[in-house]
């Protein structure tokens, strides 16, 4: 049976074909369960959602919103929400699909969901943006609930966002509903440390790998691509572990210093206007000579397909960090393996956030909150625990983290579908 969808046809290097490329890898080693492989290359729901607003200069715009609902095998559906002018229904469904491995590696009673608007945020009020995100929120409210689908933040939105669909959902539905979404602020039912979890949980992981692979973090050299919530926390628990920052690119460039960037300078200037390449204390370079930096350790933290076939090539890391959701390509997969670099991939290493918004989510029901050091500790417990897991499947195995990390997490899945079965 095929495994092409009517309403999207996706490329080698697209982000659904790279998904399908990391299904069809693991299907080998899913033994009687790959007769329900095909569940996986299908989302349970896709929704495509008009979402007009009023501008501020009377103006009606309207603007292209999506949830995707990949599989609910193991639980409610769980995945971010990001505004971007680049967001597609193909990528939000990769994404959600990623999202189902992701919470099934860390063995979280989620499935996968996603969404996103095809909008750029910076170039609307925020009376406009908080239209934006409670016509969004009203429109998908027929699919997200506590129990059914829970939002989170992604690239370009936060914790103010979640307040507003929170409470956007909360007046439809006639009562407060602080399940419906993670990543809320504290008192509006948000958790500690949920902020740092997903910059946290590279660290913990990359640990791990180093430690592995004999790497000392005390003087290793790191370049970040994604400075954002993801990238700058990533840098500054290395940093606080005796790494130096090397290089880092965000949206403005990329700016370089061999004896290490000084973290306390530049990540407020990352967060001003003029961005990264606004701190004085290095040199700027053109951005695809990042690359080619003389790094240990490359942490990909910003949007997928950045590690290219010809890129793999080029990096002198002996570590890569997936802080992003798909960043490296299948043809690049492969390179590296090939050059003896090991990839963490990103269903394991950035399943901090996740997660922490289930240790959000369960807050909220029982109103009971837990304090950071608990949170931290939990969540080193669970990623380490996961990690070691997949580790174990890939040395016996003899396969990459990346195949060994769908094994784990879609035999999870397969077996929670085939013990369900099919209604009616």
């Amino acid at each position: 049976m095929s495994s092409e969808l009517s309403y999207v046809q996706p490329t080698a290097n697209s982000p659904w074909g790279t998904y399908l490329s990391q299904v069809d890898r693991v299907v080998p080693y899913l033994g009687g369960l790959a007769r329900w492989a095909e569940t996986l290359k299908r989302p349970k729901r896709a929704l495509i959602v008009d979402v007009p607003i009023e501008m501020d200069d009377g103006s009606i715009a309207h603007f292209e919103g999506f949830r995707v609902q990949h599989n609910m095998s193991r639980g409610p559906g769980k995945g971010g929400v990001r505004f971007h002018p680049d967001v597609t229904l193909e990528e939000v469904m990769a994404l959600s699909a990623w999202m189902t491995v992701k919470t099934a590696a860390v063995n979280l009673p989620y499935g996968g969901a996603k969404g996103g608007i095809r909008v750029d945020p910076k170039k609307l009020s925020m009376k406009e943006l908080e239209k934006v995100t409670r016509r969004y929120t009203s429109e998908i409210g027929i699919i997200i609930g506590p129990h059914s689908d829970i939002p989170a933040p992604d690239v370009n939105t936060n914790a103010q966002i979640m307040a507003w669909m929170m409470d956007t959902y909360s007046m439809n539905v006639g009562g407060t509903a602080t399940g419906v979404v993670t990543g809320k602020p504290l008192h509006l039912g948000g958790s500690l440390g949920r902020v740092k979890a997903t910059g946290r949980g590279v660290f913990v992981t990359g640990r791990e790998a180093a430690r592995r692979l004999g790497l000392d973090l005390r003087g290793a050299r790191i370049a970040v691509q994604g400075f954002g919530n993801v990238g700058s926390v990533a840098a500054e628990l290395f940093a606080e572990a005796g790494a130096k920052i090397v290089a880092v690119q965000d949206h403005t460039g990329t700016i370089v210093n061999e004896n290490g960037l000084d973290l306390a300078g530049l990540v407020p200037a990352s967060r001003t206007e003029g961005g990264a390449v606004s701190f004085k204390g290095g040199e700027v370079i053109d951005n695809e000579d990042f690359w080619k930096v003389a790094c240990d350790i490359l942490i990909p933290a910003a949007l997928e397909g950045q590690i290219t076939a010809e890129r793999a090539q080029k990096t002198k890391a002996r570590l890569v960090l997936e802080g992003a959701n798909g960043p490296t390509v299948p043809t690049a997969d492969d390179i590296l393996a090939e050059r003896g670099v090991l990839v963490v991939p990103d269903v394991i290493c950035n399943a901090g956030g996740v997660t922490v918004s289930y240790f959000e989510w369960v807050q909220d029901f029982s109103s009971f909150f837990w304090d950071e050091d608990e949170i931290n500790v939990r969540l080193d417990r669970i990623m380490m625990n996961a990690l070691n897991n997949i580790w174990d499947t890939a040395d016996r195995h003899k396969i990459t983290l990346r195949t060994a990390t769908y094994a784990v997490a879609c035999e999870r899945i397969l077996m929670a579908r085939q013990e369900r079965g099919l209604y009616p």
